[in-house]
């Protein structure tokens, strides 16, 4: 079983995460701000700052895996991606493979097709800046990368998140840069995303990748 690292562990596809690899025999820890209220089983809960490299830098340390499952909002709205950067940084310098929780509109509606945040005028002005900074990553940071660093970010069909968190099912489809459209128009749940998410993990198919799971 791997060390696995959640970065992020107690948010809505974090604390999944961390959730489905404990279940499967990893060894995981969650950082987060904060510690909470009902720890995951199993889970070795770490509260620290993700702006600090030092925190970062032990967090990572010893993992053999590392998820960043961090939000550009919040705390993290200024420097969401220089934090990326320093994650980045960390997993390469300790060889270990980052896979990265994405979002939706860093994908395409077809192959070769610009990316859905290239038009963002149906989403509300005030979230244009935390998408456009989820979206760098895998636009412009994550290929800029060393090529020693092996990283996957992983996106999830529309309409993920903890306002439509959707129902289990046991099952997920998994697509390339090319976005996954859900066939019953719902979204992925965080337990179904979390199972292929580690899935991915598990079977290191991908590599400086991206990909989309959905139902």
């Amino acid at each position: 079983m791997s060390r696995i690292t959640v970065i992020g562990g107690t948010g809505y596809a974090g604390s999944a995460i961390a959730l489905e690899a404990a279940a499967r025999g990893h060894r995981v820890t969650a950082l987060s701000r904060s510690l909470p209220e009902a720890p995951i089983p199993n889970v070795a809960h770490v509260q620290g700052d993700a702006t600090d490299e030092a925190t970062l830098s032990a967090a990572i340390g010893g993992a053999d895996v590392v998820v960043g499952a961090l939000a550009p909002r919040g705390p993290l709205a200024d420097t969401f991606r220089d934090v990326y950067r320093t994650i980045a940084r960390l997993a390469d310098a300790a060889g270990v493979p980052l896979y990265v929780v994405g979002g939706y509109s860093s994908l395409r509606p077809a192959p070769g097709a610009d990316r859905f945040v290239t038009d963002l005028s149906h989403i509300p002005a005030e979230l244009h800046d935390e998408i456009r900074a989820g979206a760098a990553l895998i636009i412009e940071d994550l290929p800029a990368t060393p090529a020693t660093l092996d990283w996957v970010f992983v996106s999830p069909a529309l309409r993920f998140g903890a306002r439509m968190p959707g129902e289990r099912l046991g099952r997920y489809r998994l697509g390339d840069d090319v976005a996954v459209q859900p066939e019953d128009g719902g979204a992925i749940s965080a337990a179904d995303y979390a199972l292929g998410f580690v899935d991915l993990v598990e079977k290191g198919d991908h590599h400086r990748a991206q990909v989309n799971l959905g139902h």
